[in-house]
């Protein structure tokens, strides 16, 4: 049995690091700290192995990469790709990652798919499709349509998960209307189960279309009586699933560090193999 956290990216946690931390040596630091990171640059762009080779050269040989899917393959563009090039597309994806893959340091490969994606045939097709596709790689699902979870739907969704052996993305985010969903306590893979903390800002979760939406979308600080909630779910959801992994994303106002720790505290969980810590001179 294993928990594990984490933040989704290492770059724009300032508490972690001091003045002179150079970008470069963020991932090194950050890896002293926790031992799983969301490779959400991924997202936005097909990295090159080479970017992989040096993330494995700076963690620890316990440390894991949760790997989000790169944007055009989640149809968050909106193009429209033949079955043929779509395929082209994961196979690009699936070169660029294994680094990670050879290194055994793959968490999982995280599919969040965008708002408008909601319960429709066309839509599990391609789910079908990209677990067919990557059928040797643990694959996470995160939905942001509450359509998957309507009662109509919802136990036909997790038994599609779980004859597939999709990872269940447990969300913890607003509940502002179809484009969120609701936190449903589900298993469905055999080994293991996500969990993504986006914050609970009903307000800033819709801005999508402000300059400034990413400023105000995960602006939100979890209390300590929050916390302690998901810390007695997690426990019961630990019953029921090997590996757990909790990622933070709510870090608008830089509040994502400083909630995993303090989560990390509640569940009195101590991290070996974590890189040495860089102590400061003058504050040991």
């Amino acid at each position: 049995m294993s928990i594990n956290i984490g933040l989704t990216g290492w770059g724009d946690h300032a508490s972690l690091y001091t003045d002179q931390t150079k970008p470069g040596n963020k991932l090194s630091e950050y890896a002293s700290h926790f031992p799983v990171v969301e490779v959400d640059t991924a997202f936005y762009a097909i990295q090159p192995q080479s970017h992989y080779e040096k993330w494995i050269q700076q963690t620890p040989s316990s440390f894991r990469f949760v790997i989000k899917a790169f944007s055009q393959l989640t149809g968050h563009d909106r193009e429209s790709r033949s079955v043929q090039e779509a395929k082209e597309l994961v196979k690009r994806y699936e070169e660029s990652i294994q680094p990670v893959i050879e290194e055994g340091k793959l968490d999982a490969l995280l599919f969040q798919f965008p708002p408008w994606f909601d319960v429709r045939k066309q839509h599990i097709q391609k789910l079908r499709l990209i677990r067919e596709w990557l059928h040797e790689y643990p694959l996470a699902l995160e939905f942001r349509n509450r359509t998957w979870y309507q009662q109509d739907y919802i136990e036909q969704t997790l038994d599609f998960m779980r004859d597939h052996e999709w990872i269940h993305g447990i969300c913890d985010e607003p509940q502002a209307g179809t484009g969120s969903v609701p936190r449903v306590l589900e298993t469905t893979h055999p080994e293991k189960t996500l969990i993504r903390f986006h914050g609970r800002n009903v307000h800033g979760w819709n801005k999508n279309g402000r300059k400034d939406w990413r400023e105000v979308r995960f602006l939100y600080r979890y209390n300590e009586d929050e916390l302690k909630e998901w810390a007695e779910r997690i426990r019961e959801l630990e019953e029921k699933t090997p590996e757990i992994t909790v990622l933070f994303n709510n870090n608008s106002g830089g509040d994502a560090a400083d909630n995993a720790k303090q989560l990390q505290s509640i569940l009195d969980l101590e991290y070996e193999g974590l890189n040495p810590r860089q102590m400061d001179l003058f504050n040991f």
